[in-house]
C-alpha cells in the first residue's frame, strides 16, 4: 500500500499538460486510444499511447467514458498509411495538426525493414510534450508550427514518395484554410496523397452551438468545416487532385458499432448522416 507522500511524488513526477481549446482535443484522443489498448479485446494495439498517458498529469476524467471510434479512426489511419508505404518504403509521412498521436510506432511494428521518414506538424505545446516524452528516432523530426504555414513543405523530402495524414484537424479549420491548404499539398507534392476526415453537417452544427459536451467540465471546441461524401468527392476539381476515394472505417468491437458502420456505407441515403474519411491522389 502506497502512501498519500508516495502518490504525491509519482505525480509530481509527471508532465504536467496546459492545453487548451483545439490543442487539449489531443489529450482526448489520447485518452480514447490508451483506455482502448488497455482492454484484453482493444480495437488497436497501442503501447505508447498507454505509457505516455501514464507520463502526463492531466484530469483525463474530464472527458468521461472513452469510446472506441477515436481508435477505429487512428486504425483506419495506419492501414492506409501502411498500404503507402509497402509501395513507396522511403517515403516521408507528414502528420499535419498530430497531436499526441503515436501513429509513427504502430506503423513502424506494422512493416519489416522499416525505411519511412516521418515529419510532425504541430503547435509549439504539443511538440514540447512529444520531444519530452516520447522516443527520439533519427527517422521523425518535429516542426513546431502551424500547418498553416506552409513552409513546413520545404523541409519534405519528397524523393521517396509523400503521405500526408490530416487526423482530427481540417474540421477546426475554416473552410477556406482547409481548401487552401488540400490545394497547396496538391500543387507541392505531386504523386503524394493525402487521408483526412471531416464530420457530418449535422454533428459540425452541434459542436458550433456548443452542445457537444461529453462532461459538464469539457466541451468540444467548434467545428467550423464539414463535408458530405458527396461535396468530398467534388476535390477532384482541384489542380492537382487525380482522384478522390471514400474510404470506409476499420472494424470495431461489437456487433451494434460493426452494424452501423455497415449501415452507413449501404445507401447514399445515409450520405448526410456519416461523416466522411477522404484520400487524395495528387497527380
Amino acid at each position: 500500500m502506497t502512501s498519500s507522500a508516495d502518490d504525491a511524488t509519482e505525480r509530481n513526477t509527471k508532465h504536467k499538460a496546459e492545453l487548451t481549446g483545439v490543442s487539449e482535443t489531443a489529450l482526448l484522443t489520447l485518452y480514447g486510444r490508451a483506455r482502448e489498448a488497455s482492454r484484453p479485446d482493444g480495437v488497436i494495439d497501442d503501447p505508447m499511447a498507454v505509457k505516455l498517458i501514464d507520463s502526463i498529469d492531466y484530469d483525463f476524467s474530464r472527458f468521461g467514458s472513452a469510446r472506441q471510434d477515436m481508435s477505429i479512426r487512428a486504425k483506419t489511419f495506419d492501414r492506409w498509411t501502411t498500404k503507402y508505404l509497402s509501395a513507396h518504403p522511403d517515403a516521408t509521412v507528414v502528420a499535419l495538426a498530430e497531436g499526441l498521436q503515436t501513429s509513427f510506432w504502430r506503423v513502424d511494428a506494422a512493416l519489416s525493414d522499416a525505411r519511412f521518414r516521418w515529419l510532425t506538424v504541430d503547435l509549439p505545446p504539443i511538440v514540447d510534450i512529444r520531444r519530452r516524452l516520447l522516443p527520439a528516432s533519427p527517422r521523425i523530426e518535429l516542426c513546431a508550427q502551424s500547418a498553416l504555414d506552409y513552409s513546413w513543405m520545404d523541409r519534405v523530402d519528397t524523393d521517396g514518395g509523400v503521405f500526408i495524414t490530416a487526423e482530427g484537424l481540417l474540421m477546426y479549420l475554416q473552410p477556406e484554410q482547409s481548401l487552401g491548404l488540400i490545394a497547396e499539398c496538391a500543387k507541392r507534392f505531386p504523386g503524394g496523397q493525402m487521408l483526412f476526415d471531416l464530420p457530418p453537417p449535422w454533428f459540425a452544427g452541434l459542436s458550433r452551438r456548443g452542445w457537444l459536451r461529453p462532461t459538464l467540465n469539457y466541451k468540444v471546441p467548434a467545428m467550423p468545416f464539414n463535408m458530405t461524401p458527396a461535396e468530398a468527392a467534388k476535390l477532384v476539381e482541384v489542380p492537382g487532385v487525380r482522384a478522390v476515394h471514400d474510404i470506409r472505417l476499420e472494424p470495431g468491437r461489437g456487433v451494434v458499432v460493426n452494424g452501423l458502420l455497415t449501415v452507413a456505407h449501404a445507401s447514399k441515403l445515409f450520405d448526410p448522416l456519416r461523416g466522411v474519411l477522404t484520400l487524395l491522389e495528387f497527380g
